[in-house]
């Protein structure tokens, strides 16, 4: 892991340079599109650069990386480390890539901190690049070469086209599509909770990609599910991708897709090891659950099975009938579903945000989580105070993940 030397060196500056990293991504980043346009126009997500997210969580993972060397130096990062490989590889990120952002980011870095990078401060730092660097790059070759041998393609190259066969209205603004494989090859494996990427060339001919959850396990398909993200506020644009499928993308056309990813998946037990389950969500977030809910209705599965979901309204929920066939399904399956403004009569105690005082938590479950930052909070505290272990609670975010390196 990191040098004793460059372990004092980057803990005695860790302060400074991650009090300033909120000035060094965005230059950066500058330097970075300015030197190379096609990495903007065609693999970062425009939105989250315009909205100052992706910046963000950059700033984020180098600095819970670094911080995580200090703490534990003889322990990596995996977990962190494996989502973010995931995200990588999802949208075509290469190893040469990581020379072009280590040239701009230290160029950022001295730009910024002038004098205080001295050449033992820079090497400190350059150490801890690369560690991180080298990790994901030796992941992400992995995950390369397992999802290319499971659709018989080249790791270099795993987009491929899709025609989508079926389109669903889930609700006003959200979405959802079946598609196989344009070739008539087999369709490649997944598992619930994963996502794949959707690869769109926009009227300007940028080809932007982005993530979407898979919200079922069809035969010989794959089912994904995109909901129309309007413009939230100012300098936070509306969703370029999800807004041009919304519009143009119809039964019968060809989409290009990378094979499913992501590191929030169920894990499959049976027997004693079948402990209690929790799928809680807020809303788009569902779509992963109701995948998760799905495979454990289509083995029949005896756990404990306890599904919490917080919405608007019953309009604006999005698989809500699935949600309770799916439950209806299974022997020991319970729903919990919390409206912040519910039409008609609607129980006081499922009125508001999710409260996890009035579900009943077992000993021994396992939460899986998925909705917005200020939810994934939320949730993780209360089912802490519930006495569910970190190490229990697995979670995912949609867009850059402003919550790295904590432990959850």
């Amino acid at each position: 892991m990191l040098s004793a030397k460059s372990a004092e060196v980057v803990e005695a500056t860790l302060p400074a340079v991650g009090g300033a990293i909120g000035d060094i991504t965005p230059l950066f980043y500058q330097k970075m599109f300015a030197a190379h346009p096609e990495l903007l126009r065609d693999l970062f997500n425009r939105g989250n650069q315009a909205n100052g997210s992706q910046r963000q969580a950059l700033a984020g993972s180098i600095a819970a990386f670094a911080s995580a060397l200090i703490a534990h130096p003889d322990q990596r990062p995996d977990a962190m480390l494996a989502r973010i490989a995931h995200k990588h590889v999802s949208v075509g990120i290469s190893n040469d890539q990581y020379r072009i952002v280590h040239e701009h980011l230290f160029a950022a870095i001295v730009e910024v901190l002038g004098e205080a990078v001295t050449p033992e401060v820079a090497a400190a730092w350059d150490e801890v690049y690369w560690l991180m660097a080298n990790a994901l790059i030796a992941v992400e070759d992995r995950l390369r070469a397992e999802t290319a041998a499971a659709q018989g393609g080249d790791p270099a190259d795993l987009w491929r086209p899709y025609t989508v066969v079926a389109r669903y209205q889930e609700t006003d603004d959200v979405t959802t599509y079946l598609v196989r494989p344009a070739d008539g090859g087999p369709v490649p494996p997944s598992r619930p909770g994963q996502y794949v990427s959707v690869r769109a060339e926009l009227p300007d001919g940028a080809h932007q990609i982005r993530q979407y959850s898979l919200s079922g396990n069809p035969d010989g398909a794959l089912q994904f599910t995109v909901k129309r993200a309007a413009a939230a506020a100012e300098g936070d644009p509306a969703g370029e991708i999800s807004n041009h499928l919304h519009d143009h993308l119809h039964t019968g056309d060809v989409v290009e897709l990378a094979p499913p990813l992501g590191d929030l998946t169920l894990a499959d037990h049976a027997g004693a090891e079948a402990g209690p389950v929790l799928l809680a969500s807020a809303g788009i977030g569902n779509t992963p659950m109701t995948a998760m809910l799905a495979h454990l209705a289509g083995t029949g599965s005896a756990r404990r099975v306890i599904s919490v979901h917080g919405d608007r309204d019953q309009l604006s929920h999005a698989f809500r009938a699935d949600l309770g066939q799916l439950t209806a399904k299974l022997p020991n399956a319970t729903a919990h579903v919390f409206y912040e403004r519910p039409l008609g009569d609607w129980p006081q105690e499922r009125t508001g945000l999710v409260d996890l005082s009035t579900v009943d938590i077992p000993a021994g479950t396992t939460a899986y989580l998925c909705g917005p930052l200020p939810f994934l909070r939320s949730v993780r505290s209360q089912l802490l105070t519930a006495g569910v272990p970190a190490s229990a609670i697995h979670y995912e975010v949609f867009g850059p993940d402003l919550w790295l390196g904590q432990d959850a």
